[in-house]
């Protein structure tokens, strides 16, 4: 992922961001682990 610059105070705008991008992430994870279950359910079982 790219990196930011802090350059000053954080603005409401920042905070959305911030949970749109976690939100995202959290999407992307599950869609991962729904679509390779069988793998992630393979190594918890090692």
């Amino acid at each position: 992922m790219a990196t930011e610059e802090q350059t000053g105070d954080r603005t409401p705008l920042d905070d959305v961001m911030d949970d749109i991008r976690r939100e995202l992430v959290i999407r992307v994870a599950k869609a991962d682990r729904d679509e390779h279950r069988e793998i992630y359910d393979a190594l918890e079982n090692e």
